[in-house]
């Protein structure tokens, strides 16, 4: 069965995390590169993108940050109510926007890092592009094309790369079928992992190294690099 064409696309941005691997004072999403917080750069990928409805941010509920690093807009709406984990949060975002029947069962969610300021307008579109059709959903990814190795007991195995991508975000999938995974896998690292978790297979899309997430301080002056050159 196809996907009808007129179904909402919703995007929603888990906020809660502390960034504790960056080593600033503030969460990493909070981070000003180029006079703006990173956040407010990751919304704008949403906001200019005419084929989401509407973004949702969900923050801890003592985030004393969020106010003062979004400029207001009336498609862009913050809910307090993140948990400890990424999942949590998903989770939680998802309860309070379908009990409160601000989305419905069926509306395509995207999911996104609040610290991937690199997604493009053109990423968004070809994730909803590939993916609208499909009865599962889908994300962005990067094929791996350097050689993996991994340790195991200080033993260095090398793996072969055929097959493997990195995930990234958007992850889109619908309401409750992710809500509904998430639940019954609450200690996944990402939508996708929940929902194959569950028996789903998810459709992988081409991403973008720019869409490349703040972790490690290192980070900051590639995404610099990124943002400046998409003002240009």
């Amino acid at each position: 069965m196809q996907t009808p064409s007129n179904t909402p696309y919703i995007a929603l941005i888990p906020a809660a995390g502390v960034g504790s691997r960056m080593g600033s004072q503030v969460p990493k999403q909070y981070l000003e590169i180029l006079g703006k917080p990173v956040i407010q750069h990751t919304l704008e990928a949403f906001t200019d993108c005419s084929r989401i409805r509407h973004t949702y941010i969900v923050v801890s509920p003592a985030d004393a940050y969020i106010d003062q690093a979004l400029v207001a807009q009336d498609t862009v709406s913050v809910l307090r109510c993140g948990g400890e984990s990424r999942a949590e949060t998903v989770q939680n975002g998802l309860q309070y926007l379908l009990q409160n029947s601000m989305i419905s069962a069926d509306d395509w969610v995207l999911v996104h890092d609040a610290a991937r300021p690199g997604l493009s307008v053109d990423l968004v579109c070809r994730l909803i592009d590939q993916v609208a059709e499909d009865e599962v959903g889908g994300l962005l990814a990067l094929p791996v094309v350097d050689t993996v190795k991994r340790m195991i007991d200080g033993q260095v195995q090398t793996i072969s790369r055929e097959g493997m991508w990195l995930a990234q975000t958007p992850q889109m999938f619908r309401a409750q079928r992710l809500l509904d995974a998430i639940e019954q896998a609450p200690q996944v690292t990402d939508e996708a992992s929940a929902i194959e978790f569950v028996g789903g297979n998810p459709k992988l899309v081409e991403g973008h190294a720019h869409n490349r997430k703040l972790t490690l301080p290192d980070d900051v002056d590639y995404l610099t690099m990124v943002l400046q050159n998409k003002r240009s």
